[in-house]
């Protein structure tokens, strides 16, 4: 089995070489193969990926790097991709222009997520046509946000063998179950949304549902992030756990006040961290190995930093710290697919009637039966008014998004922007566009 990595010289690639590392053997994976843009990224992490392989105790799996696609695609059973169009200074910018308009900045909500998506759009869909080229069997794993907005994007090209991937859903799942003490395989996590976007509505074990007892107990609640993000009373109100994103739809001004009073965005810090460490080159591999599990440590101390500043909470969990990201959603989805394993997985796919409010076509997140023909979500039904008016909303706006960034189009780009439950007026929505337009060369020449 060959996979492809596209971003390949990304931060997190190793995370993704260790995961195979473990599995290789069993699922037959014999070739890797990373393509990024930057052949000094693609160097960084090679060093990085020898001392993995150095340090794993003699288990093979060869990589490749380039720079050129079409070498890096073709033969691939599996396409991973993690790219960002931008780099992490075009983040800087998605963040703060929407801050100094008085508006949430962050990467994937908001404004922010929807200039990201602009740029990104438009480089996704020629990957996307250069998979189908190159590799028309592979199965295309997407990572690059925002996931679900991007995976709608390139089902055109790509139809069913694309599939978004996310560990937030899952990290919260796990969350639960730990302060329920219970083991996560053992349990039906009822969750719906969109991606960054999302409830847990119910956790059944099979007997009954294991959620309002945890609502009603504030002391478990204040054992997972969660539930001291949200607090308690908010959370029974609700009668469900949203994603951790939501924090910046219930506490937008909180959310506001704490990255304006705080000395650097989560893209400035990303932006002097990684710049450290990739200019840092020319170190052997397990130099190269430590120095990338020092930066992540780091990286993953801060996360989602933004919110639980807001909410004057200290820092992440150690478990959380420790856990497995979005590499182990990854692997879980080769592995379901190429043993035809019928998983139940949080994914990013088209809706089919899983929501029965939205079309077929609308990529949702929710639990699906993975398997080697495909991924089938299962059925949700009807949600909360409250949830069902935000998951419309945002849809359409996703969706206006796309049509923007494929048409090239000012007015339907201001008018996604517009309409965003985030921005308070049209005003606000142009002054964010047109300083985004100024400060992003991609977006001044392609948006008319």
């Amino acid at each position: 089995m060959k996979i492809t990595i596209l971003g390949g010289g990304g931060f997190r690639v190793p995370m993704l070489y260790d995961a195979l590392l473990a599995c290789a053997p069993r699922l037959g994976v014999d070739e890797l193969a990373l393509y990024d843009i930057s052949s000094e990224r693609l160097n960084r992490i090679s060093v990085v990926l020898q001392g993995q392989a150095a340090a794993s105790g003699g288990v093979l799996l060869p990589f490749t790097c380039t720079t050129r696609l079409e070498e890096a695609l073709e033969g691939a059973d599996f396409v991973f991709c993690a790219i960002r169009v931008g780099e992490l200074e075009g983040r800087v910018i998605d963040e703060r222009v929407p801050l100094n308009a008085g508006v949430v900045g962050q990467e994937t909500t908001g404004p922010g997520g929807l200039c990201f998506a602009l740029r990104t759009v438009p480089v996704m869909l020629e990957l996307a046509e250069a998979v189908a080229r190159h590799a028309p069997r592979a199965w295309f794993v997407n990572f690059t946000n925002p996931a679900g907005l991007v995976t709608e994007a390139i089902q055109g090209v790509l139809g069913g063998r694309v599939v978004g991937i996310c560990d937030s859903p899952t990290a919260l799942c796990r969350r639960v179950a730990r302060a329920l003490r219970r083991n996560p395989e053992d349990l039906w996590f009822d969750y719906f949304g969109l991606n960054h976007l999302g409830w847990l509505r119910a956790v059944r074990d099979g007997e009954r549902d294991l959620l309002p007892d945890l609502l009603a107990d504030d002391a478990r609640l204040e054992s997972f992030e969660e539930g001291r993000l949200f607090g308690g009373e908010w959370l029974r109100s609700l009668g469900m756990i949203p994603n951790e994103y939501l924090y910046f739809y219930y506490y937008a001004s909180d959310a506001v006040g704490a990255v304006r009073s705080s000395l650097q965005s989560r893209g400035e810090f990303l932006l002097e961290q990684q710049h450290a460490f990739y200019a840092a080159g020319g170190d052997g591999p397990a130099a190269a190995l430590h120095a990338w599990h020092a930066t992540r440590r780091e990286r993953e101390a801060r996360y989602m930093e933004e919110a639980r500043s807001a909410a004057g909470l200290d820092g992440r969990d150690e478990h959380e710290m420790d856990a497995g990201g979005y590499e182990g959603e990854a692997i879980a989805v080769v592995e379901a697919i190429a043993r035809n394993q019928g998983r139940v997985l949080i994914l990013n796919t088209a809706n089919a009637s899983s929501l029965p409010f939205l079309d077929a076509g609308a990529v949702v997140e929710v639990p699906c039966i993975a398997g080697s023909t495909g991924i089938v979500p299962t059925a949700v039904g009807d949600v909360p008014g409250h949830a069902r008016g935000l998951i419309t909303t945002i849809k359409d706006v996703e969706r206006t998004t796309i049509e923007a960034a494929v048409s090239g189009s000012r007015e339907l780009a201001v008018q996604a922007i517009a309409l965003h439950p985030l921005v308070p007026s049209v005003t606000v929505a142009r002054r964010i566009f047109d300083a985004y337009s100024a400060q992003h060369p991609q977006l001044r020449h392609s948006l008319r």
